[in-house]
């Protein structure tokens, strides 16, 4: 039996997992009695509950999705749109340890105190705010077009409307087989038409039974619920429950669609050799190495600028507990990327050509591989890893509304009063981000987007941690420069019409027929073209221009090749900034472009607080010995010793001199000890690991 498209077996076990999380939060609610118990779980998470609350904290569904959605169009390299942060993950090692010793409630609080600045601690809580409403419709659009995937109506019930995007997406995928060969003028000028709408999102490969506005309220309001009840301590307890639901859901997908394609050599089989290259190809692929490179850097900047990650780390019993829960999970969710990678391939193989939308992949291979119960289960894991990480970012995002924006202007509330403030915002959050998950379409560009934006103030937090010649002036002015090139301008100017068609604006990159070497596929045997499977063959690969300045150029009116091109989507503001210096980047490739926004993205907000500090008042001299000096203290085991080792910090500042990095400087780095270099070199081991299992994934049946 059937509702909707979804057997009741598995409805019934998606209503058991809500069932499951709301009676969690009322649980934990008896407990929840302060701000810090309700926003960090009063300092007192251990081991086991820090370990799952980073691996689901750092493990969202949405990045399953787009790892599988870009590997499916891009090849094993798109999976680097998320596992860039492999480089990064021995870095958590010290900032973990950064965020447990500063002994703050939110990262607003830590522009308060370091640059003594109200100013700047409401500024970020805005920022973060704003950035939670995309964050949070991310989440929406997961749990939206899974169930969209898996709700498909039969082709007799479809609407004109249906009937004719469906028509038009099957159209499409015929013209694009004849890219490399000669199309009549018609043929062409059609197949532009349709690639327009494409881009729009007016094709459908299939039609659903659902609204996903309803998906949308529902959802928000199971997640408001139960972390409104219990806080970040029913976030923890909920994490670990599904952390062995976010396994499940990444694992299930891999022998099955094995097995239907014929194990790995069936993959090598059915896939194109290129889109097994690790590092993708400057020709194939949107993610050369150079781009990864850039992206990695721009991510390294800004990952110090995640609110959830200070409360996380500050939640644990200790710093060892919260620098081992932060690597046991992160890694744990590096080593599931690989798994997500794989399905992208396994799609590529068995679905090529029969999605209109790339995001849809994931649930399209659960309806088409899992049985009844098993979709109902699928479901449930991809809705416990978007809560876990909603659940935790709306908590921190509401202690930073507030602790930096509500608190200074109604001082001297009840802990209580402050409580359910945190919950109205909680709420707030959840259903502003369903206006992004309606207005948004593409998961990939969203992702692009957070990569580089927190970098704004991701620079100032770690010069802030580590410098103390960087200045309050030279921060809101850097702040002011990056967040009008990183979101104003990307924003503004695809909403002014004369910019949208502004003919310098509207330039692509050169297309491109190339001839590339690759494994002949069971098609390619079928055609005449190879003898055998996997016998080298030579084929043409057609590069199509890309927007230089905006992310897509389209056609006004899809249905009149005369109609004049337009811009769409986010306009690249670097690379406008760049090209006023005379450069031409016609001749660059969509990955090139990517790369060179990323590193200014990374190196610009450096660059401008350094130039700014040498020329701006710095922070008083006894307010920073304060700050360091509990920077450098570590936390003790009982309150008692926490009060006096703070009161020795603060009274002889000059004690932590001979344990700096370079002594006498502004620099607050202190010598390594025996530990930092162990865990530090024992991170990179495992990045090693994790890329070892990469290349023999990639090379298993070749």
């Amino acid at each position: 039996m059937h509702l909707f498209g979804l057997h009741v077996l598995d409805l019934a076990v998606v209503i058991l997992y809500v069932v499951a999380i709301i009676w969690i939060g009322k649980r934990v609610s008896r407990r929840t009695k302060s701000t810090e118990d309700f926003y960090i779980a009063g300092r007192k998470l251990g081991g086991f509950y820090q370990f799952f609350l980073n691996f689901g904290t750092s493990t969202s569904a949405d990045q399953a999705v787009t790892v599988a959605r870009e590997t499916y169009r891009q090849g094993i390299g798109g999976m680097w749109i998320q596992f860039l942060v492999l480089f990064l993950t021995p870095f958590y090692w010290f900032t973990t340890l950064l965020f447990r010793r500063c002994r703050l409630l939110t990262l607003g609080d830590f522009f308060a105190e370091r640059f003594r600045s109200r100013f700047l601690a409401a500024a970020f809580a805005v920022f973060t705010l704003t950035l939670a409403f995309i964050g949070s419709g991310v989440n929406y659009m997961i749990a939206g077009k899974m169930v969209l995937a898996l709700t498909p109506k039969p082709e007799s019930t479809y609407t004109d409307a249906e009937q004719s995007a469906v028509a038009m997406f099957r159209e499409y995928q015929e013209l694009k087989t004849e890219l490399a060969q000669e199309m009549s003028p018609e043929r062409r000028a059609r197949y532009e038409e349709l690639n327009d709408r494409a881009k729009r999102g007016e094709l459908l490969s299939f039609a659903s039974y659902i609204d996903r506005r309803l998906i949308y309220i529902v959802y928000a309001i199971v997640v408001a619920t139960y972390i409104g009840l219990g806080g970040f301590s029913a976030a923890a307890i909920a994490d670990a429950l599904q952390g062995f639901l976010i396994l499940i859901f990444s694992i299930a997908l891999i022998p099955l669609g094995l097995n239907q394609i014929g194990g790995f050599a069936g993959l090598h089989a059915a896939v194109p050799d290129y889109m097994f290259r690790i590092f993708g190809s400057a020709a194939t692929s949107e993610y050369a190495w150079y781009t990864i490179v850039g992206m990695s850097l721009a991510n390294l900047v800004s990952i110090v600028a995640s609110a959830p990650l200070l409360a996380t780390a500050g939640s644990a019993k200790n710093e060892m507990t919260a620098r081992v829960g932060m690597l046991g999970g992160m890694y744990c969710k590096r080593v599931i990327m690989l798994f997500w990678a794989l399905a992208g391939l396994l799609a590529a193989g068995l679905f090529a050509g029969r999605i209109h939308d790339a995001d849809l992949i994931w649930g399209y291979m659960t309806r088409e591989l899992l049985f009844p119960g098993g979709v109902g289960l699928m479901l449930t894991g991809v809705l416990a890893a978007s809560m876990s990480a909603l659940g935790a970012q709306a908590i921190t995002n509401s202690a930073l509304f507030v602790k930096n924006l509500y608190q200074p202007l109604a001082p001297g509330r009840s802990e209580a009063h402050y409580i359910a403030v945190g919950r109205v915002v909680i709420a707030a959050i959840l259903l502003g981000g369903i206006v992004t998950a309606l207005y948004a379409d593409n998961l990939v560009s969203l992702f692009k987007y957070f990569i580089s934006v927190p970098a704004v103030f991701g620079a100032a937090i770690w010069l802030g941690f580590t410098w103390r010649r960087v200045t309050r002036g030279a921060v809101i002015i850097q702040v002011f420069i990056c967040f009008t090139l990183y979101v104003i301008i990307p924003n503004v100017f695809p909403a002014v019409e004369s910019i949208r068609r502004h003919p310098a604006l509207l330039a692509q990159t050169q297309p491109q027929t190339i001839t590339i070497s690759t494994g002949a596929l069971a098609e390619d045997v079928a055609a005449g073209r190879a003898e055998r499977v996997g016998q080298t063959i030579r084929k043409p690969h057609v590069l199509e221009p890309a927007g230089i300045f905006f992310e897509d150029v389209i056609r006004s009116d899809a249905a009149d090749p005369e109609s004049p091109k337009i811009g769409r989507g986010r306009f690249h503001a670097e690379v406008w900034v760049l090209s006023w210096f005379g450069i031409n980047f016609s001749g660059c490739s969509k990955a090139q472009l990517g790369a060179i926004r990323f590193f200014v993205d990374a190196l610009l907000p450096f660059v401008l607080l350094f130039v700014l500090s040498a020329v701006t008042r710095p922070v008083a001299t006894p307010h920073l010995d304060k700050f360091f000096g509990k920077l450098h203290t570590p936390v003790q085991p009982t309150p008692a010793a926490e009060e006096a080792a703070l009161a020795q910090a603060v009274a002889r500042p000059e004690m932590f001199e001979r344990h700096k990095l370079w002594p006498g400087s502004s620099w607050e780095i202190l010598k390594p000890s025996w530990l930092d270099v162990a865990g530090f070199g024992g991170c990179w081991v495992l990045v090693g690991v994790v890329l070892l299992l990469l290349w023999l994934l990639v090379s298993i049946g070749s």
